[in-house]
């Protein structure tokens, strides 16, 4: 039974609409409009909301959209068909209002609705009675993997867990299969190169010469001769051995003044470098003698003055999937972002000279923008400032898996913040990794160093209850009027329960103003995996009814991937989450604001 169908245009007008109950729908509606038709996520026409299931259509000829609401415990199996159906009826109905931009006339569309909705759940009575029919051979996809596909050749990646399958690949030697003796003959000829290859081996084993006596000779190991060239005098600064904690160390600091400055103000942009002359390949005609490199340089031929469809624009979305995965996308976002793009397109009507190619690239790239632009501001300064107006310290918690650089990049933070006249105390909650301590305490005196008496370390060693050292340090801050609290937690894994559920109770305890995922840039499939656990394990073990989850991301490591900055978007895309800061380098000012324009351009080159 459905609770709700609404047909409104994209303006906000509702042109007819259809209740059930007497319950109010419009936040469920408001929230479908703002977290998926706004935030370019509508590849799954499924967003679920409270106990209620959504499900909508897009027509983008006439900009309307089409909303069922129903119970989430139900199954029904007509609502696509349904929604399918009576979004022909409508536009057919109606046709030449809308073509007039009439959004605001009454619309009789009652007896239609009944009449569409009635054959739909009849249609959904008789094909449950319908028995299930197997698949037959023809139709999966064992019947189109050719012997070709399962030769292993030279240069391929062996995956023992799919099975590549491959449609009217090519031989070695350029020429199409064509029947199973050409296959044969492929089979032949590798064989032969393999008896080869293996004949020259073994030629060159018997033909190496015998061992030298010098090579037979028992190795002996020399003593290390240091070569400092400033005599004794050299040797205390290579003495480690005694406890130089409780002195201060200037080695490896920077010079009095030379960070010093930098950082002050808000965190400046990402600046990523990027070619220009992309789009300029991408419109180059075949009669050009310069080959384009662009990605979509192949469909630059494909004009028309039609509406497109899914399996026009499929080649132009196959491709820019596979360029997306090769910018480090994850897969699984890659896909729903071409899904995206494809619900958001269908229907639309290109004009004369608009290449399928640029349409689709543009509305790609619009949807990236969106996409890594934050939903809310997040002013860390300003937040800071008025929690020190309130009498209280701005308290903020990071986390994340092992080795992703959360310590380091701690550190740059709180200098960005020293360097805006504000007090940090760093409270050292990674009681499990051996020498975490100790490397705060290195950067505090450091970072004491540039600005003395700015920074503080509130340590109680290890194997302490760390929810109870961020309990005390937001305490001691408190009684100190330290104007911030950084919180350093340990990594872990994702898949570790025991300390996921250690973490979750740490911000269940504390209530930090804000919680950082901290995440490497290098990864690509595995982000998605990160950061969903992460947020589903902060949210079950949360004895809370509203529990406090991510609230943003920081990305280390952005100066090691060239281009392929694809990390971004698929962790803003999976949490919808702004990135906050991103580390660039290994210095106390490598530290930047994403900005979106400049990455979508990185990675749509």
């Amino acid at each position: 039974m459905l609770d709700l169908f609404s047909i409104f245009s994209k303006g906000g007008i509702v042109l007819w609409c259809f209740q059930s109950t007497s319950d109010i729908f419009s936040p469920s509606v408001n929230a479908l409009i703002r977290n998926v038709i706004l935030q370019e996520r509508s590849g799954n026409n499924t967003f679920n909301h409270n106990a209620l299931s959504l499900q909508y259509k897009l027509d983008n000829e006439f900009e309307l959209v089409f909303v069922v609401a129903y119970q989430r415990i139900l199954q029904l199996s007509y609502v696509d068909k349904f929604l399918n159906d009576i979004h022909l009826e409508f536009r057919d109905k109606y046709k030449n209002e809308l073509q007039g931009g009439k959004h605001n006339m009454d619309f009789d569309f009652k007896t239609t609705f009944d009449k569409v909705l009635k054959q739909c759940e009849s249609w959904a009575k008789s094909q449950a009675k319908i028995p299930k029919q197997m698949r037959t051979f023809e139709d999966s996809q064992k019947s189109k993997k050719t012997v070709a596909s399962m030769i292993e050749r030279k240069g391929e990646e062996k995956s023992k867990k799919s099975v590549k399958i491959v449609e009217n690949k090519s031989i070695p030697n350029g020429k199409e299969e064509e029947s199973p003796d050409g296959e044969d003959d492929v089979i032949a000829a590798n064989r032969a190169k393999l008896a080869q290859k293996l004949a020259a081996k073994s030629k060159k084993d018997t033909k190496k010469s015998p061992k030298s006596p010098k090579a037979t000779q028992e190795r002996v190991k020399k003593p290390r001769v240091w070569e400092l060239g400033g005599g004794s005098r050299d040797l205390p600064s290579l003495d480690f051995s005694s406890d130089k904690d409780s002195a201060p160390s200037n080695v490896g600091l920077p010079t009095d003044t030379q960070l010093l400055g930098q950082m002050t103000g808000a965190i400046r942009d990402l600046e990523v470098e990027s070619d220009s002359s992309s789009d300029e390949e991408i419109e180059q005609t075949h009669s050009s003698p310069k080959k384009s490199t662009g990605m979509f340089s192949i469909f630059k031929g494909l004009v028309g003055s039609k509406a497109l469809s899914e399996e026009t624009m499929r080649p132009v979305l196959d491709k820019m999937r596979d360029h997306l995965i090769g910018k480090n996308v994850a897969a699984d976002i890659a896909n729903k972002l071409c899904d995206s793009v494809a619900t958001k397109l269908d229907g639309k009507v290109l004009g004369t000279f608009d290449s399928v190619a640029r349409t689709v690239k543009a509305t790609l790239t619009e949807a990236l923008v969106q996409i890594l632009s934050p939903k809310r501001r997040v002013d860390i300064l300003r937040d800071c400032l008025h929690a020190k107006q309130q009498g209280r310290p701005y308290v903020m918690a990071f986390c994340g898996v092992n080795g992703v650089g959360k310590s380091t990049n701690l550190a740059k933070i709180c200098f960005w913040l020293i360097e805006n006249n504000l007090s940090v105390l760093i409270a050292a909650c990674d009681t499990f990794r051996a020498g975490a301590v100790e490397q705060l305490r290195t950067h505090v005196r450091r970072l004491d160093a540039l600005h003395a008496g700015a920074v503080h370390l509130y340590e109680k060693g290890y194997g302490k209850d760390a929810a109870g050292i961020a309990m005390e340090a937001i305490k001691y801050a408190a009684d100190s009027k330290i104007d911030v609290v950084l919180i350093d937690t340990a990594g872990r894994m994702q898949d570790n329960e025991p300390l996921m559920r250690a973490l979750a109770k740490l911000i269940k305890v504390n209530e930090p103003d804000l919680v950082l995922f901290v995440g490497e840039a290098l990864v690509g499939n595995e982000a998605v995996d990160q950061l969903v656990k992460f947020n589903q394990a902060l949210a079950d073990h949360s004895s809370s009814s509203n529990p406090h989850v991510i609230d943003g991301i920081v990305l280390t490591k952005f100066d090691t991937i060239d281009d392929k900055v694809g990390a971004a978007i698929s962790m803003t895309y999976i949490t919808g989450q702004p990135i906050v800061f991103v580390g660039t380098g290994q210095t106390y000012t490598d530290l930047k604001a994403l900005n979106a324009n400049a990455v979508v351009h990185a990675l749509m080159k």
